[in-house]
């Protein structure tokens, strides 16, 4: 009799052992295809403020129309690449999408009044990891400072010596402009 409990505990075990491998491995591919489907221009764009508003803005500067034709997506430049510091982001995004949501930013005039808070929250963000989002693409290393102009030079070479971030200088790189150009932008976006 003790054989076959004995051997029913070990095939139970197996049968557990699989179903949690099988249940581990699952939710690993859903987390990290929601990590890839939430890192996607059309998911960032999907709601009428940020389409109509900051991507928007983001057609008329050089981050999207260039002479290299190279365009970063929203991701690019909002979340880290990968690892816990991308997990972090994405948990700090969430409070955007729920905010959206339930209604706190969910017309033009309420994006407008959070428009300025949201900015400097993303300022302070890319300053306190020194522009990491920026230096993915950027390499300050490689750039040709003798081809810059002298206001250029100087402020990455301050960058060099790690005195200033990407962001001190080029907040409004990818969103040219202030939360006036925004309500512009809005104002002129169909309803």
């Amino acid at each position: 009799m003790s054989k076959l409990f004995s051997a029913v505990s070990k095939s139970s075990a197996i049968v557990l052992l699989l179903v949690g491998l099988g249940v581990g491995v699952f939710g690993m591919l859903a987390f990290d295809y929601s990590m890839e489907a939430t890192s996607t221009e059309e998911f960032c764009t999907g709601c009428h403020e940020m389409a109509s508003g900051p991507f928007v803005m983001l057609q008329d500067t050089t981050h999207f129309r260039n002479e290299s034709g190279v365009r970063p997506t929203c991701s690019d430049c909002h979340v880290p690449e990968k690892g816990w510091p991308k997990m972090w982001r994405k948990i700090q995004a969430s409070r955007e999408v729920w905010s959206a949501l339930t209604g706190k930013i969910n017309t033009p005039e309420k994006y407008l009044a959070h428009a300025p808070v949201m900015k400097a929250r993303e300022i302070a963000r890319l300053q306190a990891n020194d522009s990491q989002e920026c230096r993915n693409c950027h390499d300050v290393e490689a750039m040709d400072l003798d081809q810059q102009s002298r206001m250029a030079k100087r402020a990455h070479g301050r960058m060099v010596k790690q005195e200033r971030t990407c962001i001190d200088c080029h907040e409004g790189i990818a969103h040219d402009g202030t939360v006036h150009d925004v309500a512009a932008v809005l104002d002129q976006s169909p309803d």
